[in-house]
């Protein structure tokens, strides 16, 4: 059996998520898995290192399938990009041992997101970035980030659908850089829960507009009780930026 690892980017924005929702194929899994049945003639599943919610994108997704045939790596690579639509890019194919599965195998993952933060909108980055017109304090946020560090239940920053059974997850580190008009944060932890990270900017874009202590999100995680976030940051801004093996 031949396993072929695939490295994708895509812009979420008009797709429903990463995961194949039944049999609606308005997903990215389900656009990659369409172009490879034709390619080996058989059908295709695919396993993603992340199920990025709707509207969220990706500069380094992981994925990989399966199939008896045997092709080159440049193949696989040359007909998936020939093929998907062009919000879709696959940027690198390597063949790899059987064993290998892009989420279990996955030992950090890091996410980016974007907030334009200044007062007026920027039209051309309005589909990958949030914008709040007010001016965020970074060093509060920055205080408020060390919250997150280590290891911690993040019931509150998850959603109901949220279906893992363990809410425990490792966060290794909280950058928060100002760069152009943009200010960038970086999540790196040992995995996620759905809307985690979008739960966590909106806490931290909420302290920077002064509207809540930092030592609030310690009491926050504490609480384990969803109702106590309030903004969750919209999904144009967030980026899985990498994955780490």
């Amino acid at each position: 059996m031949n396993n072929y690892k695939l490295k994708v980017q895509y812009d979420g924005g008009r797709y429903r998520g990463w995961q194949r929702l039944g049999n609606d194929d308005n997903t990215i899994q389900g656009k990659i898995e369409e172009v490879l049945s034709k390619l080996v003639d058989e059908e295709i599943q695919i396993n993603g290192s992340s199920r990025t919610d709707a509207g969220v994108h990706a500069l380094a997704q992981i994925a990989n399938f399966k199939t008896n045939k045997k092709f080159s790596e440049g193949e696989v690579k040359k007909y998936l990009n020939k093929y998907l639509p062009q919000d879709i890019s696959i940027t690198e194919v390597r063949l790899v041992s059987e064993s290998f599965h892009p989420r279990y195998n996955a030992k950090e993952k890091t996410y980016l997101y974007k907030i334009w933060n200044k007062d007026y909108t920027n039209p051309f980055m309005r589909k990958y970035s949030m914008h709040v017109d007010r001016k965020l304090d970074i060093k509060r946020m920055e205080k408020a980030s060390e919250h997150f560090i280590g290891k911690h239940d993040f019931t509150a920053f998850s959603n109901a659908k949220s279906k893992k059974k363990s809410k425990v997850r490792e966060i290794y580190s909280v950058d928060i850089e100002e760069n152009q008009g943009f200010i960038e944060i970086r999540v790196r932890g040992n995995g996620f829960l759905y809307n985690m990270v979008r739960k966590m900017v909106g806490a931290l874009i909420e302290v920077g507009i002064h509207e809540m202590n930092p030592d609030n999100i310690l009491k926050i995680i504490d609480s384990k009780e969803r109702k106590h976030v309030g903004i969750m940051a919209d999904a144009s801004g967030l980026y899985l930026e990498k994955v780490e093996f």
